[in-house]
């Protein structure tokens, strides 16, 4: 089975937290994919609990989806060695990380989505 951590910076503002929860649980019921949330710091679980929970499910492949925007320090520096130390713990489980969300096509759909949706208050207010 091939399963995924949904792995976010994390914050001080726990409804911040809450919402990745819930959209790793959407991934997870849209897709009907094995998702688990992940947190490199302010939340909870940590990407290595999040890791132990999937391979505990019987995870054979487990690939870390980036919450992140760009490819900046943590993205560079912190998950490899994250992801390395996780997959060190399961011998066996492939674990590896997948790109950020920068350059996917579908970000400029909601940058314009966001765009109009100010466009349109401003015009109202006015």
């Amino acid at each position: 089975m091939t399963a995924f951590v949904l792995f976010a910076h994390g914050s001080r503002i726990e409804a911040a937290n809450e919402a990745v929860r819930e959209v790793a649980k959407k991934m997870a019921g849209s897709g009907g994919f094995s998702v688990e949330p992940a947190f490199l710091e302010l939340g909870k679980p940590d990407l290595a609990g999040a890791i132990d929970r999937l391979a505990a499910r019987g995870a054979a492949r487990i690939i870390v989806l980036p919450y992140f925007l760009t490819l900046g320090t943590h993205l560079q520096r912190d998950l490899p060695k994250l992801v390395r130390d996780s997959a060190s713990r399961h011998p066996g489980v492939e674990v590896e990380a997948a790109a950020p969300l920068d350059g996917h096509p579908a970000l400029l759909e909601v940058l314009l989505d966001r765009a109009h949706e100010a466009l349109a208050r401003t015009f109202k207010a006015v």
